[in-house]
């Protein structure tokens, strides 16, 4: 579904700035596979995936999905079969319309647009069946405008636009990082139970080595612009959060002294 080829991306090239943010990257995703990324800060997780999403241009490299070479495709384009999910709740969303002028945007994606009416009684109806899925009683508030949603309502509800129409890839970019462990956790089993159902080809950045382990069906470390640890089949089902900083030091030969991700 998703193959990342030798993908090198440096800020500030030739500047006393300069910084290589990704280095020869390679990687493949299968459908269904729900691969999580961890790593300190200025690993390249983000930058990792805004080249894949094309946000970033890249400077060497190639990307494709779905067997379609998509390394120089503009960022709208990409976005007709990419769902994203960004930590911030207030991305994703458009603040001052109705829950249900937000889940019609997302649902008219990559569809052509003519003179029928807005919204029909059968887009309602599936928008109130996938509310209910989010268990937040939403269902029952499809006229009321997202700005007034919480921060764990709202990325619920961002997470649900970003699948309801199923995307050929979903990127996760720390998306539980602002919320509150209660509701962080609510919406994880949520991504779960949508990636698992759907199928979908997703990469989830976390800051949390447990959920790195927990969730998904593989891992990856990501150091100084490379991966550094990939963990999947049996070895990830006997890793544990101890041995993985032991691992990631004798393979980096550096510490981990990232607090939020040792306590995330």
């Amino acid at each position: 579904m998703l193959r990342v080829e030798s993908l090198s991306k440096t800020f500030s090239k030739g500047s006393t700035n300069e910084k290589l943010a990704l280095r020869d990257v390679n990687l493949s995703l299968g459908e269904g596979e729900f691969v999580t990324i961890i790593g300190g800060n200025g690993a390249g997780k983000s930058t990792l995936m805004n080249c894949i999403s094309g946000v970033y241009e890249i400077d060497n490299g190639r990307i494709t999905l779905d067997s379609t070479d998509i390394t120089f495709d503009p960022e709208y384009k990409r976005s007709r079969h990419i769902g994203r999910v960004f930590q911030d709740p207030l991305r994703g969303t458009a603040h001052d319309m109705t829950i249900e002028e937000n889940l019609s945007i997302a649902f008219a994606k990559g569809k052509s647009v003519g003179l029928q009416a807005g919204v029909s009684k059968k887009d309602i109806n599936l928008f109130k069946e996938r509310l209910q899925l989010l268990d937040l009683g939403l269902e029952n508030r499809l006229k009321h405008k997202v700005g007034l949603l919480s921060g764990g309502q709202r990325q619920a509800l961002t997470l649900l636009m970003a699948t309801i129409i199923k995307p050929r890839l979903l990127l996760l970019d720390e998306h539980t990082a602002a919320l509150d462990p209660t509701i962080a956790r609510k919406v994880l089993s949520l991504t779960r139970k949508i990636v698992s159902e759907e199928k979908l080809c997703t990469l989830m950045i976390t800051h949390n080595m447990k959920a790195s382990l927990e969730y998904g069906t593989r891992t990856i470390m990501m150091h100084e612009g490379q991966i550094m640890m990939d963990l999947q089949g049996q070895e990830r089902k006997d890793m544990t959060v101890d041995r993985l900083i032991e691992q990631f030091e004798k393979r980096s030969g550096a510490e981990l002294d990232n607090d939020r991700m040792l306590l995330g």
